[in-house]
């Protein structure tokens, strides 16, 4: 087994310099405090298990770093959420549901009050894919393609993960405590790119190639908002943070891996703390990656490009944090509601090539052409027993802020028009959230100026082109249900003069003089 530490001399000395006590926050004066709690839980998979992220089969060789489920849970003296980030692939929407019902079991923690949402790490265990039994109903054939030929979920490692956020979101609950809590945005803009590209045809392309002249510019825009949510305790000490940023988890750095979050997560404690509960919550990333296809120059290894990655995205969590001013964060709250959407239909014609074509071996197709002919038996088979999907649309709200998920790939877009459209301050969108249901693209980019990687029709991605408007319009009413509550702010600054009972600014003595020549 191997594995790396990023900057581990850089952040050792700073963190002996400058002890998590060095960050003590004042009392806040008033009434009790909410309270905050965090865990997290081992769920690494072992060398040897599937590697999702792609459509065939991949294996993992060795462990980079450790995979984890990590839960935060806030109580407002009222009722309680859970927000948890899992490093996974997707969360598929049985073992959320199977989540939820022992969460609830064990904790009481309402189900539409626990969101359960996937980093993306494309270096992460066998949790997303073909489920056991899934196309059972289906021919020899295709169930063939379905098992052997494609990404299938580990039953074991399922137990593995779902024990692991079960038992995270039970220890943070069993450990909150009241907390000061505050809640602020960041901005990183130097590592993530929009992924499609404008074409001289008049297509859309995705990741048409380094120095390609056909390239008229980027097809769509990047969030650089970084999100945060902090948590201390009542002697000053972080014990945990949210974190939002919308970016792929493409890195690779080797072996089982958070993908570049690990790096995030280090960064975040060599600063303020070992300890510090670290939850990340992907943002709306389907067109975005780490990717610069404009950039001249070459780009880096995958540890390379995880450690850069996930370091800025770190670095500027810890100066949101930094910079918050802690308070009470209340009230919270949690809402869902599924939406039944349609299924995109292929033309009987094409299905009918494409399984000519994947009866021959790959080796004498294309591997491309092979792999998405048996997306389409695959999804012919899908849409004989469920032509449409049962997606959840969920907004989990902790003060001013809000977390609105989706279990798709929503395009960045997506995200943006929920901050823009969101009554909160603090608008934070989750991807890859309860459930996993494919790309998401804008209607745009399924029309006939569109195209690229994510509008292909496969058994993963196939809603209709109207889906990422409906989630997000059924995200938004939810959101009007709730009511902001107040953003924590320091004390007012004394009136300027002499004040009540002689105590106000004044000007400083050294400075209120003229300019002295001689």
């Amino acid at each position: 087994m191997k594995r790396r530490h990023f900057l581990a001399g850089t952040f050792a000395a700073s963190a002996a310099a400058s002890s998590p006590s060095a960050f003590k926050r004042p009392s806040y004066e008033g009434t009790p405090l909410p309270k905050a709690g965090f865990a997290e839980a081992d769920i690494t998979p072992e060398p040897g298990m599937e590697q999702p992220g792609g459509y065939g089969k991949a294996y993992l060789k060795d462990i980079h770093d450790p995979c984890k489920a990590r839960a935060a849970v806030f109580d407002d003296g009222a009722r309680r959420v859970a927000l948890v980030g899992v490093d996974a692939l997707g969360v598929p929407d049985v073992l959320v549901a199977s989540c939820r019902k022992l969460i609830h079991e064990r904790c009481g923690i309402e189900p539409a009050g626990v969101l359960i949402g996937a980093s993306h790490s494309h270096s992460s265990g066998p949790i997303d894919g073909v489920l056991p039994g899934e196309f059972d109903h289906a021919s020899e054939f295709v169930r063939k393609l379905a098992y052997e030929h494609s990404t299938a979920i580990d039953p074991r490692y399922f137990k593995q993960v779902e024990a692991g956020i079960v038992d995270a979101v039970r220890r943070a609950d069993d450990a909150r405590a009241e907390s000061m809590c505050g809640v602020g945005i960041g901005l990183e803009d130097k590592v993530a790119f929009n992924r499609r590209f404008r074409m001289r045809n008049g297509l859309t392309y995705t990741h048409p190639g380094q120095g390609n002249p056909d390239v008229l510019g980027p097809a769509g825009p990047v969030d650089p908002q970084v999100g945060v949510i902090g948590a201390w305790d009542k002697d000053g000490k972080l014990t945990g943070c949210v974190v939002n940023y919308a970016c792929h988890a493409t890195t690779s750095p080797g072996g089982a891996s958070a993908n570049w979050i690990y790096y995030m997560e280090q960064a975040v404690r060599g600063v303020l703390g070992p300890d510090v509960v670290v939850v990340f919550l992907q943002g709306h990333c389907g067109d975005i990656t780490q990717v610069d296809n404009l950039s001249p120059y070459r780009h880096p290894s995958g540890e390379r490009w995880a450690q850069l990655l996930g370091g800025r995205v770190g670095a500027e969590a810890v100066k949101t944090l930094l910079s918050m001013h802690p308070g009470p964060l209340a009230p919270v709250a949690g809402a869902s509601a599924t939406l039944n959407i349609k299924r995109r239909v292929p033309d009987p014609e094409r299905v009918k090539r494409c399984y000519e074509l994947v009866r021959q071996t790959p080796a004498k197709a294309s591997d491309t052409e092979w792999t998405f002919a048996k997306e389409i038996v695959l999804l012919d088979a899908i849409l004989t027993k469920q032509p449409v999907a049962a997606v959840e649309a969920q907004a989990v709200q902790v003060g001013p802020a809000v977390f609105i998920a989706s279990p798709g790939e929503m395009f960045v877009d997506f995200g943006l028009d929920l901050k823009a459209r969101s009554p909160f301050p603090f608008t934070f969108p989750v991807a890859y959230a309860n459930g996993s249901a494919g790309y998401v693209p804008t209607e745009e980019a399924l029309g006939k100026t569109g195209g690229g990687y994510e509008t292909r029709l496969t058994s993963y991605s196939n809603l209709e082109p109207s889906a990422g408007r409906q989630l997000n319009d059924a995200g938004l009413a939810l959101v009007a249900r709730f009511t902001p509550g107040p953003v924590p702010e320091p004390p007012k600054a004394p009136p300027f003069g002499p004040g009540k009972g002689g105590i106000g600014v004044q000007p400083w003595s050294y400075g209120n003089v003229p300019a002295e020549i001689s």
